[in-house]
């Protein structure tokens, strides 16, 4: 048996325009925008880039070799395959650490400062670790020999599969294929799809997991029965972080469906896929129903964290009146003081009596304020909302 290649690949949301950019800087390391030309060109040093193309093949595409002997290829739609030739069954773990380092290390990098202008990534997404499949293509191997290494990477077989051209054994991050009929074409578009498929739907379960998180945020700030005025603004300010969180991410939930689309029409228009198809051509219609279910799940959010919004801005309100009525009180004691020293003297003079008392009546506004303010502070304000019962999600 011989370990010929190692693919890994992601996915995240783009268009041809960023595609564009990344030829540009493939090719020149440059940039239309204003980013740092020096470190533009040490980025795209730092990737070893050798030939690259620029095809068309059902969506856009750039292809680049490096001096690793590692293929990259990058999709108008976002999808990065990147395939390691130099392998062998001794140094296979190695082999896959190589090409996983240069994925995340030196090729994420350089895209990550590429595009670090315009709308950020939402903290919550990017702080998850990637887990990548791993896709270890073998020539005319025996069932004995693939369960080896399915023994040497995973435990657990989740399913498998063939067709005249090729074998599949799946376990959860490894994926075992054996080439039949020295169709690395077929296989590098099944990769594709499945790689695809399988950051969509990892995609849309972390947005799940962030809609777990933020709604029981906001049912912690919601859950305070009685705040003091002093912790209104905290809150206010807290359930301002979860909106902005909560419209970035809706942002790229809606951006989602089009991709679908896409992806199912040029799968179906290869015939080199249609067995693949037969299998797990269904996936598609499920994603597109799991999206939906996504969308809704994240309007409910939406509204939630608006409700919450609302909620601690009339309370905030509410704190504000009843500090303009305690600041009225004072100014009405002061001005009444100032009147009755106009009716008792004759004429106004100026003496030392009068400065201290004019010092005297300013210290007790000044102290009736403070008091009135600590209390207004201290004052506990009722939360009142609607209590659910949670529905399992």
């Amino acid at each position: 048996m011989k370990i010929s290649n190692v693919y890994i690949g992601g996915w995240f949301q783009r268009t041809m325009l960023q595609l564009s950019e990344i030829y540009d800087f493939l090719r020149q390391g440059t940039s239309q925008l204003n980013l740092d030309s020096k470190k533009l060109l040490e980025l795209r040093k730092n990737l070893g880039i050798g030939k690259i193309d620029y095809s068309v093949d059902g969506e856009e595409y750039i292809e680049y070799t490096t001096a690793e002997q590692i293929n990259v290829k990058i999709f108008e739609d976002g999808l990065i395959i990147l395939n390691n030739k130099n392998v062998s069954d001794e140094t296979l773990f190695a082999d896959i650490d190589k090409v996983t380092d240069y994925y995340e290390n030196r090729l994420s990098t350089a895209f990550n400062y590429l595009f670090s202008l315009g709308a950020p990534v939402p903290k919550e997404l990017a702080q998850i670790e990637n887990i990548y499949p791993y896709f270890i293509v073998c020539d005319n191997a025996n069932k004995e020999q693939i369960n080896d290494l399915l023994t040497r990477t995973e435990k657990q077989k989740y399913f498998e599969f063939s067709n005249p051209k090729y074998d599949v054994i799946r376990g959860d991050k490894y994926y075992f294929i054996n080439n039949k009929k020295n169709s690395f074409t077929n296989i590098e578009r099944y990769i594709e799809e499945q790689v695809f498929i399988r950051e969509f739907k990892g995609q849309m379960h972390r947005y799940l997991n962030i809609h777990r998180i933020i709604w029981e945020k906001i049912d912690a700030v919601k859950e305070n029965v009685n705040v003091r005025g002093s912790e209104i603004v905290k809150f206010t300010s807290k359930l301002e972080g979860y909106a902005k969180t909560i419209n970035l991410i809706d942002g790229r939930i809606n951006q989602m469906g089009t991709y679908i689309a896409t992806r199912e029409k040029i799968a179906k228009s290869d015939k080199e896929l249609s067995e693949f198809l037969a299998i797990s051509g269904y996936r598609y219609e499920t994603l597109r129903d799991t999206l939906d279910y996504i969308k809704y799940l994240w309007d409910m959010t939406q509204n939630y964290v608006k409700s919450a919004q609302n909620l601690f801005e009339s309370l905030k309100s509410d704190v504000t009146s009843k500090s303009v009525d305690s600041l009225t009180i004072v100014t009405s004691m002061s001005a009444g003081a100032s009147i009755i020293g106009l009716l008792t003297e004759t004429a106004p003079e100026f003496t030392i009596f009068g400065v201290i008392y004019f010092f005297i009546l300013a210290l007790i506004g000044w102290i009736s304020t403070k008091v009135l303010g600590t209390i207004s502070n201290k004052r506990k304000y009722e939360v009142s909302d609607i209590e659910y019962v949670k529905d399992i999600k």
